[in-house]
């Protein structure tokens, strides 16, 4: 070995000697920065280091961009996201900076101005695939980390009560075992990636218009077993170190200082040891919010600064009320890994986050209706009309904090329309080359309709824009689509219709076209998906996570309550934290949530809760019960037609009449990839939580003795295996 190597090893071993005594001497001085110690040891070492002072910072935002005209003392630490969380920099403890990532990390700014935007919850939720919710989570939290955050303000899994709601398309559908799963699992691969996870808007959050205002009022019962199940479950299967609550009150209280639903059911009950922040603006109080259960509050201190710390010195907040809040946050930022895995901003992966974002968009779009047209064969395909506003250039995505900004493009305003640069034109032109495509934008029903009646062919991409902040008037398409699509499958009967919607959609033309596929918000390779889908490269697997209604007549609230006129406008709530609620929205339905209603009032719908088309079929048979401590459930799944696909097995079971319950639930699925005649066992291993009500004398779950009926089919409504067994 040559001097020059010996004098390399000699200045290695010197170095990892330094390093290695450097971490000796951070043990010594900093004990909790040994990772081997429990996030709780490690917040109980520092939490007897802090002032109060330092204690106080660790519970409050120090403002957002933008956020009412305010200007922040501490603006130039944060990240330009929504919001930070200044830390304890004496003792090692860093800054918790926050982004909005739904579907994607928002607040790029000026970190990159790139963020992968998938598509949205409720098309990921299609998909019923904890593998593809566990792709989605991680894309995010290694863009947030590339971009300088260490938290996410993702993880949304409001159950879809209200379909009308504009941000059901940041949701994961009607139904809490199916949402709680998915979301559940999105979280953990998040929070892998050494961010904190995040799960919101906890809850009964299920309507945007007043939601500052609103009293949503609800029976015990009927919470617990519907939007608090999903809840539930997702934070059992997560363990998100954070959770969201709402904005809303819920049964005379608001959510960030209701001691039922924050202190009793969460921190009791689930035994949940993360901390809970206020949605942006959310706290009204100081006292009564830390005494419910309230750990910080965002954006800013109205409630959490100099307040919070005036009523810890008077007494009015005890000294270990005040340290468990505190706890809270240290033990997050320990057990997420953001203090021993610090974000170090790069660049973001574009191709690998635009494979992502393909592949769950192709598991997510939902075929609807189709005729035999579909898939397309490009080489007996002459001619193509592609009609629809913007057809020819992106697709459309969904407003509020969610909103991703779009490549190339300046940073979306609130609440503004933006389509991704994904065109469905470009996208059909390249998989039928040697076709005569033509575009039109629809303006004109009647000249769409004239193009159409000329191809073999009439794609009509349409769109319904849904936001945070507001609720749709109704479900039906806006800007006359409704009628454009009548006058091309007049012209052109083999109409195929795309809809890029964030929740369900009448559809009065239904009936004349040759094909209805959902694409949802697709995200930022979303033309690729669909044309993929439309030509048979992708077999579609996609099932609804939410009822499609014939009507807004048909829902559980068909007239949307709304703010009263002279209540307490929203932007003076979140700017003050002063506030009562004004006005009560009643779920009488209880129980009856999603598919749960239309089955219980027999009521008949557009499209069910699970439907979802193949190019193949499937056939089931054997449906085995065996009771035990979990109910196992077996069947088997043969593919009966000519292309390999993947099917969504499907378990539902009907409770005892005595149990008080609507006519069936969802208990468990599979999905299940079969090749051409292959047929397989599936076997699903059913939660007794799964199969039991809640019982509100004894506050605690309970499975009725009875007769048990369990079903096994392809959707809510396609159930051809039923077998009725005896549980105790």
């Amino acid at each position: 070995m040559n001097k020059s190597c010996l004098a390399h090893l000699a200045l290695a071993a010197t170095f990892a000697c330094c390093v290695g005594e450097a971490a000796a001497q951070q043990s010594q001085s900093r004990p909790w920065m040994n990772p081997h110690l429990s996030p709780d040891e490690r917040a109980d070492m520092v939490l007897k280091e802090m002032t109060l002072d330092e204690k106080i910072d660790l519970l409050h935002g120090n403002g957002m961009p933008g956020w009412h005209g305010k200007t922040f003392p501490n603006a130039y630490l944060g990240n330009g996201g929504a919001g930070f969380v200044l830390g304890a920099s004496r003792l090692g403890i860093p800054m918790i900076q926050m982004s909005d990532a739904a579907y994607g990390v928002r607040s790029s700014g000026d970190n990159g101005r790139y963020s992968t935007a998938l598509p949205s919850n409720i098309a990921a939720a299609s998909s019923w695939d904890p593998q593809a919710a566990c792709w989605y989570g991680g894309l995010i939290g290694r863009e947030l980390r590339a971009q300088g955050y260490n938290m996410t303000l993702g993880g949304g899994v409001n159950i879809t009560r209200e379909p009308r709601n504009g941000r059901t398309f940041e949701y994961q559908g009607e139904d809490p075992i199916l949402a709680g799963t998915l979301v559940g699992n999105r979280i953990k691969c998040e929070q892998a990636e050494h961010v904190i996870g995040d799960i919101k808007h906890y809850a009964v959050n299920d309507q945007e218009s007043g939601r500052n205002e609103v009293n949503s009022v609800i029976g015990k019962r009927a919470m617990r077993e519907s939007d608090l199940l999903a809840f539930e479950i997702g934070i059992q299967i997560g363990n998100p170190a954070a959770v969201m609550c709402s904005y809303n009150a819920v049964n005379g209280d608001f959510s960030c200082e209701n001691k039922y639903l924050l202190t009793d059911v969460l921190k009791k009950d689930w035994n949940f040891k993360g901390f809970v922040v206020s949605d942006w603006g959310g706290t009204h109080s100081t006292v009564k919010a830390s005494a419910a259960g309230l750990d910080n509050e965002e954006p800013e201190d109205l409630f959490y600064g100099e307040k919070l710390k005036q009523a810890v010195q008077d007494g009015k907040i005890s000294n270990a009320e005040l340290d468990d809040h505190v706890h809270r946050v240290l033990r997050s930022e320990f057990l997420s890994g953001v203090v021993d895995w610090p974000a170090e901003k790069r660049v973001v992966d574009v191709e690998g986050g635009f494979e992502i974002s393909r592949r769950i968009a192709e598991q997510s779009i939902v075929l609807l209706k189709n005729t035999g047209m579909l898939p397309l064969d490009p080489e007996k395909i002459r001619s193509i009309a592609v009609i629809g506003p913007h057809a020819n250039e992106g697709m459309i995505s969904g407003g509020g904090s969610a909103q991703v900004d779009a490549p190339g493009r300046p940073a979306a305003k609130w609440q503004e329309q933006i389509w991704f640069p994904t065109s469905p034109l470009k996208a059909i032109r390249a998989k039928a080359p040697n076709a005569d495509i033509k575009f039109d934008a629809g303006t004109e029903p009647s000249a769409a309709a004239a193009v159409a009646k000329q191809a073999d062919v009439a794609f009509v991409f349409v769109y319904q824009w849904t936001s945070e902040g507001m609720d749709l008037p109704n479900l039906s398409l806006p800007e006359n689509q409704d009628a454009l699509i009548e006058q091309v499958a007049t012209a052109n009967p083999r109409t195929v219709v795309v809809l890029e919607t964030g929740t369900a959609v009448t559809m009065p033309w239904a009936d004349k076209v040759g094909g209805i596929v959902e694409a949802w918000y697709a995200g930022s390779k979303g033309a690729d998906a669909v044309a993929n889908i439309l030509f048979g490269d992708v077999n579609p697997s996609a099932k609804l996570p939410i009822t499609f209604p014939r009507s807004e007549a048909d829902l559980p609230h068909p007239n949307l309550v709304m703010p009263p006129p002279g209540a307490t406008g929203p932007e003076a709530v979140m700017r003050t934290g002063e506030a009562k609620p004004t006005f009560e929205v009643h779920y009488d339905e209880g129980l009856k949530v999603g598919y749960k209603w239309y089955d219980a009032e027999k009521k008949p719908v557009l499209f069910p809760f699970g439907y979802g088309l193949s190019y193949t079929t499937y056939s089931y048979s054997g449906l085995k019960v065996a009771p035990g401590e979990k109910v196992t459930v077996s069947f088997t799944v043969r593919n009966t037609g000519k292309r390999a696909g993947a099917e969504i097995a499907e378990v539902y079971a009907s409770l005892p009449s005595e149990a008080g319950e609507p006519p069936k639930r969802l208990v468990g699925w599979s999905k299940i990839k079969l090749n051409p005649g292959e047929s397989k066992e599936v076997t699903l291993m059913i939660d007794r939580k799964y199969l039991s009500i809640y019982d509100e004398s004894q506050d605690a779950w309970k499975l009725v003795p009875g007769q048990y009926t369990f079903m096994a089919g392809g959707s809510s409504q396609e159930l051809p295996l039923r077998q009725t067994v005896s549980l105790n």
